[in-house]
């Protein structure tokens, strides 16, 4: 009789908990789906600066070795930007580039590195996604270049700085 007056306990989850545990689960997966847009961005970035670097590195190496010259022709092959003299003689550099890797567009004293990869912003295209390199210039506090010594070298770009937004930024050598 006593047996039957008893509660049975039985094992399991209630619906609250069940709730609890999907609702916290949620919140993680939120998470991480907006940190990985912003890992991927900062990927970029890093991958655009080590570029640069590399190919303010190249022209340096260019100038050192032609006594002050600065290159006049630029070509791409094989994940690797040649700065040389056009045809004449001279001592050529190479610059190994990862991201900044679809070719080169020249203009008056600069060299224009368009990139493999189209963002989002104003910046859709290839062909807007560059590195300029001034010569005998700087770098300002606005990220723009600013005359500097004739060796001197600024590599004017642009860096993600949001969701479609970018931010000047320069770098010099």
């Amino acid at each position: 009789m006593l047996r039957k007056l008893q509660k049975n306990k039985t094992s399991g989850f209630t619906i609250i908990e069940v709730m609890i545990v999907l609702a916290i689960a949620g919140l993680i997966l939120l998470i991480v789906f907006l940190a990985v847009p912003a890992l991927q961005r900062n990927s970029r970035n890093t991958q655009r600066k080590n570029d640069v670097a590399a190919l303010l590195a190249g022209v340096s190496e260019f100038v050192n070795n032609n006594n002050g010259t600065l290159p006049t022709s630029a070509a791409f092959a094989n994940g690797a930007v040649t700065f040389g003299c056009g045809g004449g003689t001279c001592t050529t550099s190479e610059a190994k580039v990862g991201y900044f890797n679809r070719g080169i567009g020249a203009a008056t004293g600069q060299v224009n590195m368009l990139a493999a990869y189209a963002g989002s912003g104003p910046y859709t295209t290839a062909a807007n996604d560059r590195v300029t390199i001034d010569p005998a210039a700087g770098c300002a506090a606005t990220n723009a270049s600013v005359a500097g010594s004739a060796r001197q070298l600024a590599a004017i770009y642009e860096v993600e700085s949001g969701t479609g937004s970018y931010a000047g930024a320069c770098q010099e050598s």
